[in-house]
């Protein structure tokens, strides 16, 4: 339960590193707020032609009688929009990483350099548009699995008593395990270490995963914050992520630690960055 704790620190501390460094910071900021506004723009596009659609969708309905026209169509409105934050939820952060690619990488570089005992850091040395096709490959292979959770867990949820209680949690734990595969893929990619190696690493410990992205998946139902968050969440993942392979860090005073709290070190997985 030790690494619970560790986690939630890997994710303090990158919050904590790029308030040190405020021009990483500010360019780290850009690919959540252009997300956030295509967001916004296809929510509202939801809400204001979402009826039309409906009613469009629903041709057998028109002769209803009333009110249970009215009662139907807007239970399908309702749950048409309910189904569109889901996405937005489920999906933000992978498209935010998607869209902020060259940003995040250039990021987690830097802190690859800043805590790294030689200064160097792990770089890719694929092309750009094959990083960006592996990050948008992987992203959706993750985003179905965390679709088919969300839809195991809602039909649990209509179980009595465990539905209110067990299953909620079960739920969070399930997004901030998701949540840090995509925030850790960042580094773990620069190193070629492919999904299936990225998910066997975060299930060997899940604990620091669920200590690092259950918090941080509760701070992104608050409107916004992911976005002010998302900078700082790959900064942690990145430390987080030298912590999995027994990479050494520097502390904050300078002096060299142990890449793993406390676990021992695994060596770095030589994979294919093509995924073979």
């Amino acid at each position: 339960m030790r690494d619970l704790g560790v986690g939630f620190r890997y994710l303090l501390k990158g919050q904590r590193w790029v308030a040190r460094h405020g021009k990483q910071y500010g360019f780290g900021l850009l690919p959540g707020l252009i997300t956030l506004v295509l967001y916004v723009a296809a929510l509202l596009a939801l809400a204001m032609w979402g009826a039309d659609f409906v009613g469009w969708a629903t041709p057998f309905a028109d002769d209803w009688s009333s009110p249970w026209l009215g009662l139907f169509r807007g239970l399908l409105i309702v749950l048409l929009f309910a189904l569109g934050l889901l996405l937005s939820v489920i999906t933000f952060t992978a498209v935010t990483l998607l869209i902020g690619q060259p940003f995040y990488d250039s990021l987690s570089e830097k802190v690859d350099r800043d805590v790294s005992p030689d200064g160097t850091a792990p770089e890719s040395d694929l092309p750009l548009w094959r990083d960006l096709w592996i990050s948008g490959r992987d992203s959706l292979r993750i985003v179905v699995r965390a679709l088919l959770w969300a839809v195991l867990l809602f039909a649990l949820g209509f179980i009595p008593f465990v539905g209110q209680t067990v299953v909620p949690v079960i739920g969070f734990m399930v997004t901030g395990f998701f949540l840090t595969e995509e925030l850790a893929a960042v580094a773990l990619q620069r190193r070629g270490v492919e999904l299936r190696a990225r998910l066997a690493l975060l299930r060997g410990r899940k604990t620091l995963v669920w200590g690092f992205g259950t918090p941080l998946g509760l701070a992104f139902l608050v409107p916004f914050v992911a976005v002010f968050l998302m900078p700082g969440a790959v900064a942690g993942a990145t430390l987080m992520a030298r912590d999995l392979l027994g990479e050494e860090t520097r502390d904050d005073d300078g002096a060299e630690a142990p890449g793993t709290s406390g676990a021992p070190s695994q060596p770095s997985p030589q994979i294919s960055r093509d995924g073979h």
